[in-house]
């Protein structure tokens, strides 16, 4: 996707389903974002008041410092400069290698196992230590505890890669806490995405079918074996693994066309090979378990094998594979799994959503082949470092093929099918990062992820926040992130900046565990800011990897020109900041992640 700031052909597009370069000139040219009367955004270190913000920065053109800031928008949360002068240090390679390393920062916050664990004929939240609580629902059945945890995980742990690609699965294998409730058994779930980022696809399908939150989500936990639901078979195939209609290794339609990778007989058989799972054990009520032979609703492990619930039919599946009359669940899940990693559809189904999610939203059929056959080896080479096990399916050496792949680093690529809209997410903590923020993810939850559609964790369905093929109106492109864009949220987008820049952010919220606000710390930036150009090349740089366009370029430095100490004598410096911050990071050339 091009940008809409520059000169590419087929870039106009952004432009147009964007608010377009005019509404930068326009708020460019009435001063931007500063208000002289805003609170100043809180310190809350002293390592960002004596860091150099630009350090190591060029205010020129620099292929390399271009393709870090682009790495770094592709691969973590939002470029920072320390994680700029680490992967220009490192080189890409080595850096996605060492990536790979590092453990992951779990979620931890919420309570735990004690709502199914409850004898009591009261809910939980009405009995005694919980009565006079308020918070009861929030802490022990809601994901919004999580979601302090992903956002702060987000914008200041290191493994930045894992976040991000546990992120992409996420939006992958969905589960909604819109749906379904059990803080702690959300946790475990997102858990063992964090921990499987970089493990074998297969293992992940498994544990994504035996987790009884997606069970209750898509009703196959306890499901019939005379007539079963059919939700998560069908899901399963469709969003998890293959698609609806055959591929080539492109990703692009086989023949042309749609021709349908299995039909509603064959859902059905999967239906029922995947019947004969209950809740693990540990959950217990004031009634017993319910149906005869299941164990009580509990989220505190893996789904286990119920015999009584077990269809024990032949069932005929896809790539040839049978379950066999008599097949226990694991056996038959075991078949299951067989069917799906042996389908030619799942490498390019696979590899075209990870790309979509890190990358690109329209990659070129040769870009999801080549990261196709990383996935089909389980293997990956790029100057000299191999990736993966060797074993088909391994994630590290299908993320380091997205990553690291020509089309992903290159810049000769279609300019204007290159890149992707940032998603709400990579906008609220991409500003954060660049501009020395730190968040508990309090003001993330209600108020800026429903303002702009994309409240972690609680996607409107299964079918995720946006769909993968939603199209660019008067294109070509898909852009699956426009399925939540519009006149609103373009605005929000803008709401969200004067937020953090003007109005001081959020405070620490007394009723939040080891709250710290919202804010960001613009006082490193200060001293740049008696040199307009420079402070708005320099965030330019920091942000894009490169300088703004000469027209919009212009009109920005005038903007922040602006502010002296004759219209300002106060805060003119800061104001200037502030101005040349919300244009940059308002601006179309950040807003389309290229």
């Amino acid at each position: 996707m091009g940008s809409a700031m520059g000169s590419t052909p087929d870039g106009k597009w952004a432009a147009k389903a964007w608010w377009g370069s005019a509404l930068v000139a326009g708020l460019a040219a009435c001063g931007g974002a500063g208000d002289s009367t805003a609170p100043e955004p809180e310190a809350r270190t002293t390592s960002a008041q004596r860091a150099d913000p630009f350090e190591g920065l060029s205010m020129q053109p620099d292929a390399v410092q271009e393709d870090a800031v682009r790495l770094a928008q592709q691969a973590s949360f939002g470029p920072s400069n320390a994680l700029l002068k680490d992967i220009r240090r490192l080189g890409a390679t080595e850096w996605v290698a060492q990536q790979l390393t590092l453990s992951g920062a779990l979620y931890t916050s919420g309570g735990d196992d004690k709502v199914h664990r409850n004898t009591s004929t009261l809910f939980f939240c009405d009995t005694p230590g919980q009565a006079d609580n308020e918070f009861c629902w929030r802490d022990w059945f809601s994901t919004e505890p999580l979601t302090w945890d992903f956002y702060r995980n987000a914008v200041e742990k290191p493994d930045q890669l894992r976040q991000r690609v546990a992120l992409a699965l996420q939006q992958v294998f969905v589960v909604s806490g819109d749906h379904v409730y059990g803080t702690y058994g959300f946790r475990n779930y997102h858990n063992m995405l964090l921990e499987n980022a970089f493990g074998n696809y297969r293992e992940l399908l498994r544990r994504v079918t035996l987790a009884p939150v997606m069970g209750q989500f898509l009703n196959h936990v306890n499901n019939d074996k005379l007539l079963p639901n059919e939700n998560f078979a069908r899901e399963l195939l469709q969003l998890f693994s293959l698609g609806t209609c055959k591929l080539q290794p492109s990703g692009k339609l086989s023949g042309g066309s749609c021709k349908p990778v299995y039909d509603n007989n064959l859902v059905r058989n999967y239906a029922y090979a995947l019947t004969g799972w209950t809740y693990p054990k540990g959950g217990k009520t004031a009634w017993g378990c319910w149906p005869a032979g299941t164990n009580c609703e509990y989220m505190g492990g893996d789904m286990v094998a119920a015999p009584a619930l077990r269809d024990g039919n032949e069932r005929k599946l896809l790539s040839g594979i049978t379950v066999p009359a008599g097949a226990t669940a694991p056996k038959a899940l075991e078949k299951v799994l067989d069917s799906l990693m042996q389908h030619p559809n799942l490498a390019p189904f696979v590899s075209q959503r990870l790309i979509q999610q890190l990358v690109s939203s329209n990659p070129s059929g040769e870009y999801v082949q080549r990261v196709g056959q990383a996935f089909s080896a389980g293997s990956f080479t790029s100057g000299g470092r191999s990736f993966g096990t060797g074993v088909p399916g391994d994630m590290a050496a299908t993320v380091a093929a997205v990553l690291l792949d020509p089309e992903a680093r290159g810049t000769d690529w279609d300019a204007a099918r290159r890149g992707h809209l940032r998603e709400p997410i990579l906008q609220m903590t991409g500003a954060l990062r660049a501009l020395n923020g730190h968040t508990d993810g309090a003001a993330l939850v209600w108020w800026w992820g429903e303002n702009l559609r994309q409240p972690v964790f609680r996607a409107p369905s299964v079918f995720n926040f946006y769909p993968p093929d939603y199209p660019v109106a008067g294109t070509s492109l898909v852009g699956p992130e426009f399925g939540i864009h519009n006149a609103n949220t373009a605005l929000e987008r803008l709401n969200y900046l004067a937020f953090l820049l003007d109005w001081g952010g959020a405070g620490p919220d007394p009723d939040v565990p080891g709250a710290i606000g919202t804010r960001v710390d613009l006082t490193s930036f200060l001293p740049k800011a008696a040199d307009a150009a420079g402070l708005v090349d320099g965030l330019a740089s920091l942000t894009l990897g490169r300088t703004l366009a000469s027209g919009p370029r212009a009109k920005v430095i005038a903007a922040v020109s602006w502010w002296t100490a004759q219209t300002d004598s106060a805060n003119w410096e800061l104001n200037r900041v502030r101005t040349a911050a919300y244009l940059v990071l308002g601006s179309p050339d950040y807003q389309v992640q290229r």
